[in-house]
Protein backbone atom coordinates (compact mmCIF):
# COMPACT_ATOMS: atom_id res chain seq x y z
CA UNK A 1 0.00 0.00 0.00
CA UNK A 2 1.38 3.46 -1.29
CA UNK A 3 1.63 5.89 1.72
CA UNK A 4 3.01 9.85 2.10
CA UNK A 5 3.52 11.24 5.19
CA UNK A 6 4.40 15.55 5.22
CA UNK A 7 6.23 16.66 8.07
CA UNK A 8 7.45 19.55 9.05
CA UNK A 9 4.97 22.34 8.69
CA UNK A 10 4.56 25.13 11.48
CA UNK A 11 3.85 28.54 12.18
CA UNK A 12 6.58 31.07 11.30
CA UNK A 13 7.18 34.45 11.02
CA UNK A 14 7.45 36.62 7.26
CA UNK A 15 10.45 35.88 5.52
CA UNK A 16 11.40 32.99 7.60
CA UNK A 17 11.89 29.69 6.18
CA UNK A 18 10.44 26.30 6.82
CA UNK A 19 11.48 22.68 5.31
CA UNK A 20 8.77 19.92 4.79
CA UNK A 21 9.41 16.32 4.02
CA UNK A 22 7.12 14.16 2.03
CA UNK A 23 8.13 10.16 2.95
CA UNK A 24 7.10 7.80 0.90
CA UNK A 25 6.68 4.25 1.42
CA UNK A 26 8.69 1.69 -0.62
CA UNK A 27 8.27 1.67 -4.38
CA UNK A 28 7.01 5.46 -4.19
CA UNK A 29 10.35 5.74 -5.75
CA UNK A 30 9.70 4.23 -9.16
CA UNK A 31 7.04 6.50 -9.51
CA UNK A 32 7.16 8.81 -12.67
CA UNK A 33 6.92 12.22 -10.50
CA UNK A 34 6.25 13.91 -7.33
CA UNK A 35 4.54 17.04 -6.57
CA UNK A 36 3.93 19.56 -3.44
CA UNK A 37 0.61 21.14 -3.58
CA UNK A 38 -1.39 23.75 -1.54
CA UNK A 39 -4.97 24.92 -0.38
CA UNK A 40 -5.99 27.73 1.82
CA UNK A 41 -8.90 28.77 3.66
CA UNK A 42 -11.55 29.10 1.11
CA UNK A 43 -9.65 28.70 -1.58
CA UNK A 44 -9.00 25.53 -4.54
CA UNK A 45 -5.68 23.24 -3.53
CA UNK A 46 -3.10 24.63 -6.41
CA UNK A 47 0.26 23.33 -7.75
CA UNK A 48 3.17 24.52 -5.98
CA UNK A 49 6.01 22.52 -7.55
CA UNK A 50 7.08 19.14 -9.36
CA UNK A 51 10.28 16.95 -9.88
CA UNK A 52 10.83 13.66 -11.64
CA UNK A 53 12.39 10.59 -9.31
CA UNK A 54 14.82 9.91 -12.96
CA UNK A 55 16.29 13.21 -13.09
CA UNK A 56 16.04 16.86 -14.01
CA UNK A 57 15.19 19.97 -12.97
CA UNK A 58 12.58 20.84 -10.38
CA UNK A 59 9.51 23.25 -11.75
CA UNK A 60 7.88 25.46 -9.97
CA UNK A 61 4.66 27.70 -10.04
CA UNK A 62 5.95 31.53 -10.20
CA UNK A 63 4.02 31.98 -7.13
CA UNK A 64 6.83 30.33 -5.34
CA UNK A 65 9.76 30.71 -8.02
CA UNK A 66 12.98 31.21 -6.61
CA UNK A 67 11.87 31.03 -3.23
CA UNK A 68 10.96 27.63 -2.99
CA UNK A 69 13.58 24.69 -3.45
CA UNK A 70 11.83 20.98 -4.30
CA UNK A 71 14.70 18.28 -4.02
CA UNK A 72 14.45 14.51 -3.46
CA UNK A 73 16.79 11.31 -2.07
CA UNK A 74 16.06 8.54 -3.92
CA UNK A 75 17.66 6.15 -1.78
CA UNK A 76 14.97 6.91 1.46
CA UNK A 77 12.06 7.37 -0.92
CA UNK A 78 11.87 11.55 0.43
CA UNK A 79 10.82 14.55 -1.63
CA UNK A 80 11.48 18.06 0.65
CA UNK A 81 10.35 21.78 0.00
CA UNK A 82 12.96 24.27 1.21
CA UNK A 83 10.28 27.42 1.58
CA UNK A 84 12.11 30.39 1.72
CA UNK A 85 10.98 34.16 2.19
CA UNK A 86 8.01 33.28 3.30
CA UNK A 87 4.62 35.08 3.43
CA UNK A 88 1.37 35.50 4.77
CA UNK A 89 0.23 34.35 1.73
CA UNK A 90 2.01 31.12 1.42
CA UNK A 91 -0.18 30.04 4.69
CA UNK A 92 -2.02 26.78 3.74
CA UNK A 93 -2.12 22.83 4.16
CA UNK A 94 0.69 21.71 2.05
CA UNK A 95 0.36 17.82 0.80
CA UNK A 96 2.74 15.69 -1.24
CA UNK A 97 1.50 13.93 -4.02
CA UNK A 98 2.57 11.23 -6.34
CA UNK A 99 1.76 10.59 -10.35
CA UNK A 100 2.99 6.77 -10.43
CA UNK A 101 2.70 6.32 -14.24
CA UNK A 102 3.02 10.05 -16.00
CA UNK A 103 -0.95 9.42 -16.76
CA UNK A 104 -1.29 13.27 -15.36
CA UNK A 105 -3.05 12.11 -12.59
CA UNK A 106 -1.48 12.22 -9.17
CA UNK A 107 -3.28 9.38 -7.74
CA UNK A 108 -1.58 8.90 -4.59
CA UNK A 109 -1.75 11.79 -1.72
CA UNK A 110 -0.34 12.73 2.18
CA UNK A 111 -3.00 14.04 4.55
CA UNK A 112 -1.21 17.11 4.35
CA UNK A 113 0.76 19.78 6.89
CA UNK A 114 0.23 22.95 8.21
CA UNK A 115 2.01 25.96 7.51
CA UNK A 116 0.82 29.05 9.22
CA UNK A 117 2.85 32.20 7.99
CA UNK A 118 2.35 35.67 10.36
CA UNK A 119 2.96 39.21 9.43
Amino acid sequence: QVQLVESGGGLVQAGGSLRLSCAGSEHTSNFYRMAWFRQAPGKEREFVGGIRWSGGSAYYDDSVKGRFIISRDNAKNMVYLQMNSLKPEDTAVYYCAGDPKASGAYDFWGQGTQVTVSS
